[in-house]
Order: structure tokens, then sequence, then C-alpha cells
């Protein structure tokens, strides 16, 4: 049984708001059930060129879902806490329609998520900070 006051998992260390170094990312982690996932808060590559109306989901491979925004959508599914890191988890690219695999480690603070095809090392590490307040 849990003391009262304990500390929280290191599995959640992944909830919160978090936003690329560069400001061209920002998204929401938080558990659903056993798994990690996140909303698009924001993303340069969704919005237009006004940068704050958010694109339609036109290349979604589901013709029914084209026609939605991709402000807020679930982008990241899946991720399990396992050894150390999150993994086991998928990630959409609304700018391409694609979904990749993922996993997410913290170092130093920061949250490297990577999304790759098949093995780890062929795909792509974003880092983020965690955004306070």
């Amino acid at each position: 049984m849990a003391a009262a006051g304990a500390e929280p998992s290191p599995a959640d260390a992944l909830v919160g708001v978090w936003e690329a170094d560069d400001g061209t990312v920002k998204l929401d982690m938080y558990k659903a059930g056993s798994e990690f996932q996140a909303r698009m808060l924001y993303g340069n590559e969704i919005v237009e060129s006004d940068n704050v109306t958010f694109k339609k989901d036109t290349r979604n491979p589901d013709p029914t879902l084209r026609s939605r925004s991709l402000k807020n959508i679930v982008f990241v599914t899946g991720l399990r806490w396992t050894d150390g890191e999150w993994s086991g988890g998928s990630i959409y690219d609304g700018s391409s329609g694609r979904t990749y695999n993922c996993r997410a480690i913290i170092q130093d603070g920061k949250m490297h998520l990577r999304g790759y095809l098949g093995l780890p090392a062929m795909g792509q590490t974003r880092i983020l900070h965690r955004v306070r307040g």
C-alpha cells in the first residue's frame, strides 16, 4: 500500500506541457490508463501562414478524417513505461499523414522524443523542455 504523500512514479515524469527549444512544437503529454499520449498544442508545420489557424488533416490516409482540424489532435499514443524509458508508442505526423514508431526518455530535464520506422537508429529525435506555469 502506498503511503500518503508518496513520491510520484518515475513514469509520470513525462506528464505535462513540453515545447521545443526553438518554439516550433508544443505538446501536452498525459496519462490515459496505462499508456501515455500527447496532444499537439502547436506545431509550425501544422498551422497556416498566419501562425494561428490550424491546417486540416488533408494528408490523413483515412479519407473521413481529412476535413478535421489538426488542433489538439492526439498524435502520440501507446507509450508505456518500461526499463527507464517510454516505448512502444506511435507518433502521427500531420504534415505528411505518416505514422511512425516512437519512444521517449527524459535526460538532464529534457524530453527526447524519437520517431522512427523499423529500427530506432533510423529516425529523428526532437528535444523538448518542460513549460512552467
